[in-house]
């Protein structure tokens, strides 16, 4: 059974997908972007969308029942990968005891001229 989730407390989608979608005990989030929930808006900052990015994830998580130590797979999609250290600090800090599966890949292009990009498989 698939239950879609959405949460104010992340960015709405800015395109024909959900936010999430839990299908049997496995949640898929869609890529998110360091868009700020509340304005609308992305920083300039690596850091700072890096940091919003893993805030967002953190959102949608929560509405789904989920924790980021649930988190078994992540795709991260960069503009930049000199940004890659930055990037490891912050992503690195919200995870405690278990780190996930992990892919980085440097791409042409992100929506909305973001820097980055991250999408991950969560399961209980």
């Amino acid at each position: 059974m698939r239950n879609f989730i959405k949460t104010d407390n992340a960015p709405a989608a800015i395109g024909p997908y959900s936010q999430g979608i839990v299908n049997n005990s496995r949640l898929y989030v869609s890529g998110q972007l360091g868009i700020n929930p509340q304005t609308g808006e992305i920083n300039d900052n690596f850091g700072v969308q890096a940091k919003q990015v893993m805030e967002n994830i953190s959102a949608i998580l929560n509405e789904a029942g989920y924790s980021f130590e649930d988190i078994i797979k992540t795709t991260i999609f960069m503009s930049d990968l000199a940004d890659f250290t930055c990037l490891n600090d912050i992503y690195g800090s919200y995870f405690k005891s278990s780190k996930p599966a992990r892919s980085c890949i440097q791409v042409a292009g992100i929506p909305k001229g973001a820097k980055v990009e991250i999408e991950l498989i969560a399961e209980k």
